[in-house]
């Protein structure tokens, strides 16, 4: 078994500790990398993606903080549209911090709780 990264470490402990308090909440995923900022909301139980948002194909394209703020914003719209109101919050072993902090705070005034 090859050695994990601290990366690789942490989004795990951090997605283990989601599962034992979600209580069958969907998991609001996020994803970044130096150009673009990923969203999804998965539903573990059934392993399905129920609506997803990132700054590919927005206008908000980037990798800033105001991009991360549209896409919060684009990821609590999909999720109404999908019947999702309540969500945990799984920041990918990302810190809460910058373009992370953003898109959950976009997402939260939107409409999803976490």
């Amino acid at each position: 078994m090859a050695k994990l990264s601290l990366f690789e470490r942490r989004r795990r402990r951090v997605r283990t500790a989601l599962r034992s308090r979600a209580g069958g909440k969907p998991r609001l995923s996020v994803h970044r990398t130096g150009k673009h900022i990923y969203a999804q909301i998965i539903d573990d139980a059934d392993g399905k993606t129920l609506a997803a948002a990132s700054t590919l194909g927005a206008k908000a394209s980037g990798a800033n903080v105001d991009a991360a703020t549209k896409v919060g914003k684009d990821i609590a719209a999909a999720a109404k549209k999908a019947g999702v109101t309540t969500v945990v919050f799984d920041r990918g072993g990302f810190l809460f911090h910058g373009r992370v902090k953003a898109l959950a705070d976009a997402a939260r005034e939107g409409g999803l709780e976490f």
